[in-house]
């Protein structure tokens, strides 16, 4: 693998994905014609671009798609801090690094509160906003399934963590669909990576930027584009919830049914309509059918 550069890669990106350089701090993945509109997907908590994969190659026949690993996750090293604002800052880097604006961005679960932070912190970044399972605020959250309560919590966590074996990666993943899913391998090996510690350290950091004002409210003064996606049987936020996103003028709220917090693995075609017809000119989003 690469080293860390602060470069970012000027890599051909049509045809297979291809892996530059890290850029200021964060491995960075570009796949499709680096001159097709741009199109940045942002990872949940502890996951990486890995989670991605299954919609990249429909996304990428319209996009210059770029995927970030965050801090601490994937192939990106640690930290000192997870708060929202500063990732969303590390994410700008990125962008600016690439000489992109207007930037069409995607958000799954908390990668939904980057990239409200980056559309909050450098609106010249962002063109428009599609946030994926992300939930609107802390009361929407809903009672953590058993299996993971354990495993990202002490006085058992810590220790259940080190011993992680791919078989309880995809269980810890499965638990927060609502079907059976087929989980890329280079996801598994990436959350491999991650460490306890970080993963509680990024979801508190990500709790404390709802807790402090809610994502439709911050969103509803900056006028950016807004598509939002819920899964109908989502077991982390309540599915609901989503409808909050209707305060922001203009938002565009879509609800797959039977779909649980993992979209891009239970839904990928779906999921990737959507997104394409948010992002086509005029934006002439496909009516989801059940």
């Amino acid at each position: 693998m690469s080293e860390l550069t602060g470069e970012h890669d000027t890599g051909r990106t049509h045809g297979p994905h291809t892996h530059g350089p890290r850029a200021h701090g964060l491995h960075v993945v570009h796949d499709g014609p680096k001159d097709a509109p741009p199109l940045l997907l942002i990872h949940g908590s502890g996951a990486s671009g890995a989670t991605w994969g299954p919609m990249v190659p429909a996304l990428a026949r319209r996009h210059h798609v770029v995927r970030v690993d965050l801090p601490g996750c994937g192939q990106s090293p640690p930290v000192p801090s997870y708060d929202v604002p500063a990732q969303a800052d590390r994410v700008a880097a990125v962008l600016d690094g690439l000489g992109l604006r207007a930037v069409a961005v995607a958000g799954h679960s908390s990668g939904g509160y980057v990239a409200t932070a980056l559309a909050e912190r450098r609106p010249d970044l962002v063109g428009s906003l599609a946030l994926i399972s992300s939930g609107p605020a802390p009361d929407a959250l809903l009672p953590q399934p058993l299996f993971l309560r354990v495993l990202l919590a002490p006085p058992l966590g810590p220790l259940l963590w080190a011993m992680r074996s791919d078989a309880v990666i995809r269980k810890g993943v499965g638990a927060t669909a609502a079907r059976p899913v087929e989980i890329p391998d280079a996801m598994v090996a990436d959350l491999r990576r991650g460490t306890y510690r970080t993963t509680r350290a990024v979801l508190r950091c990500n709790g404390a930027y709802i807790a402090e004002r809610s994502v439709p409210e911050r969103l509803a003064a900056l006028g950016v584009p807004l598509l939002v996606v819920f899964g109908g049987a989502d077991p982390r936020w309540e599915p609901s919830s989503a409808h909050r996103y209707e305060a922001v003028p203009g938002a565009r709220v879509e609800t797959l049914p039977g779909v649980g917090h993992m979209a891009m693995l239970e839904e990928p075609g779906g999921t990737a309509a959507l997104l394409l017809g948010f992002t086509a000119p005029g934006g002439d989003i496909p009516p989801v059918r059940p």
